[in-house]
């Protein structure tokens, strides 16, 4: 396969950052997949295709669908799935060291092309993101999915009765009365975010330094939240353990946070040389909405069971694959 030329000292330094971020050089994917209603394709039979992904639940999950697929329809899947942070595997993927990984529409438009004010129809975020990044960095979007996985803050039943906090703009005005009230979990990367907490704050109003923010990982959130540890957290809104854990979203009154709407992304030089990946999705990302990713999503959290298991699980549910 076509990679892009760059200067060995660049590829030493990448390959360097990369490791540091947990990047490794892959393996095979840890389960076998036969053909379903996903045939072998010409043009990936045989052929190595590295697949990533981001190190959170629900991406390791998508990576993992998105590869069993790949591999039902020829393809030799190189698993690099778990990529510590946006930044890394979107670097991995525009430089070679990753095919193809999926990718939200939101993070797209605001973190990689530096817009601030997302759209407010997920189809014209999806079309915006997709044409601005061919154009600029070319990277192809294809295959969007239903689901829309996007960020908000949650409370407890207990602390949303207390406070009578409902939306973000309650959220913002308990915040200047009542700080120490309003405690918040978020994690690293959401405290920096053009899309988080910084340009929450600015829509709704409120100075981010007069909250009383603690930093935990992501996955701690969601039950400090519901233990009261917590008055309220960050978290993705199809994440299973909202549901599981009985928390309450705050309504975004004033439509602050972006559509982020899963699609498969990669190199134009892969989609070229690849056109059958695109085919391939097309029908298995129709199939993403929120209510079937979260579900996915709660059997890793809640059940504990392994995101490849999951994603193989359901793939053969919905007949792509067979085993």
């Amino acid at each position: 396969m076509r990679r892009t030329s760059i200067a060995l000292a660049s590829i030493m330094a990448l390959v360097l950052s990369l490791t540091a971020c947990g990047l490794q050089s892959g393996g095979a994917l840890p389960l076998p997949v036969k053909p379903g209603s996903i045939t072998v394709q010409p043009d990936l039979n045989g052929q190595s295709i590295s697949v990533g992904s981001k190190d959170f639940t629900e991406q390791v999950v998508l990576g993992y669908i998105l590869g069993f697929s790949l591999a039902a329809a020829g393809a030799k899947v190189r698993d690099m799935t778990n990529i510590q942070g946006s930044n890394s595997a979107r670097d991995a993927m525009a430089s070679g060291q990753v095919d193809v990984l999926i990718e939200y529409t939101g993070t797209g438009w605001i973190n990689y092309l530096g817009n601030e004010q997302p759209l407010p129809d997920a189809t014209d975020q999806y079309n915006a993101v997709r044409d601005e990044d061919l154009k600029r960095n070319d990277i192809v979007w294809v295959d969007p999915a239903p689901m829309d996985n996007t960020y908000a803050l949650a409370v407890n039943k207990a602390n949303a009765a207390k406070t009578g906090v409902k939306t973000l703009s309650d959220y913002a005005a308990l915040l200047e009365r009542d700080p120490v009230a309003a405690t918040t979990c978020i994690e690293t990367e959401f405290r920096s975010r053009q899309d988080g907490y910084p340009g929450m704050a600015a829509k709704y109003g409120f100075n981010p330094a007069d909250a009383k923010i603690q930093i935990l990982q992501t996955g701690i959130i969601y039950q400090a939240v519901a233990n009261g540890n917590c008055a309220f957290g960050e978290v993705f809104t199809t994440d299973g353990r909202i549901k599981a854990l009985d928390l309450d979203v705050l309504t975004d009154d004033k439509s602050f946070f972006p559509h982020y709407n899963a699609a498969v992304t990669m190199r134009a030089d892969v989609n070229k040389e690849f056109p059958s990946i695109a085919k391939v999705m097309a029908p298995v990302m129709a199939k993403l909405t929120s209510e079937e990713i979260s579900e996915l999503n709660r059997q890793v959290d809640v059940d504990g069971r392994e995101p490849a298991d999951v994603a193989r699980d359901w793939l053969v549910k919905q007949g792509f694959v067979t085993v």
